[in-house]
């Protein structure tokens, strides 16, 4: 019966941290679809800065204004947009919301799960955390600005090379544009966590730094098939650009998990030991 009122307990404890979280994104989800971001200018000391203030519109509102920011920083020029289905333009703001709600409401989120996992956690469990914490985050937000920016952009404008030159119409429907933005750039920022999702298995002692040398050719396999996953297109292109960098980083993971297994190895040593190898 004791253990049956611990496993309610933590029911109860993930419950309430869930409401929590709910209480904070469904607000902020609502906001993105009901107000748009009007600009406005600011003059200070002759200095202009620029403002925004939210009003309510939710034809055009802020998550419409950011998918007419990706149209004309993603897509090569002369490339229409087709609203193919009935609904897709309601379905695209609705995406478009969820991921802008995630990516804000993640400090809150990150902190609700931690407050809900701390207390299982041993000693050295909550250091890693503590440690791993910003590298993880920082990596995450590098990874999908470097695919929102930079990859993202690149792959439409080399695939729509092979439209020009088969002489086709550059169109694509708004739902497929949407879809493959928002995964492809998000993988980007999934895959920049491999090497501190290895660091933290070696630290745990659960993975050995000599494991993931020696299945290195499995991770190229895996890479592979994760591409092939996350990418919705059926050109190989957009796969071998997200497994080429998630094999890169995975070496670089194994490389920083040697170099802490091997200075954990070396505090450890004798005293004398560690003389006698010099």
């Amino acid at each position: 019966m004791g253990e049956l009122d611990r496993l309610f307990a933590i029911l109860a404890e993930a419950r309430h941290r869930l409401v929590r979280i709910a209480l904070v994104l469904a607000p902020l989800f609502g906001f993105l679809l009901f107000f748009e971001l009007r600009p406005l200018t600011l003059s200070v000391g002759g200095v202009t800065v620029p403002l925004a203030y939210p009003w309510p519109n939710p034809f055009y509102n802020i998550t419409a204004q950011v998918f007419l920011a990706m149209v004309s920083w993603m897509l090569p020029p002369g490339v229409q947009l087709l609203n193919i289905g009935v609904g897709d333009s309601i379905l695209v703001q609705m995406e478009i919301g969820l991921l802008l709600t995630v990516i804000l409401g993640m400090p809150w989120i990150v902190h609700e799960v931690g407050a809900f996992l701390v207390p299982a956690l041993r000693r050295n469990e909550r250091a890693l955390l503590r440690q791993i914490g910003i590298p993880a985050t920082a990596l995450f937000a590098l990874g999908t600005a470097i695919g929102v920016f930079a990859l993202t952009p690149f792959t439409f404008r080399l695939l729509f090379l092979y439209v020009s030159a088969m002489r086709l119409a550059p169109v694509l429907g708004v739902q497929e544009f949407v879809t493959f933005a928002l995964l492809y750039s998000l993988a980007f920022g999934v895959v920049f966590e491999l090497p501190v999702f290895i660091y933290a298995l070696t630290r745990l002692g659960v993975v050995r730094a000599a494991a993931w040398r020696k299945h290195w050719r499995g991770a190229v396999i895996g890479a592979l098939v994760f591409g092939m996953v996350v990418t919705p297109d059926n050109s190989g292109i957009t796969m071998l650009l997200i497994a080429l960098p998630m094999v890169g980083l995975y070496l670089g993971g194994a490389y920083f998990a040697g170099r802490w297994e091997a200075r954990r190895q070396r505090s450890r040593a004798p005293p004398g030991a560690v003389a006698g190898a010099g």
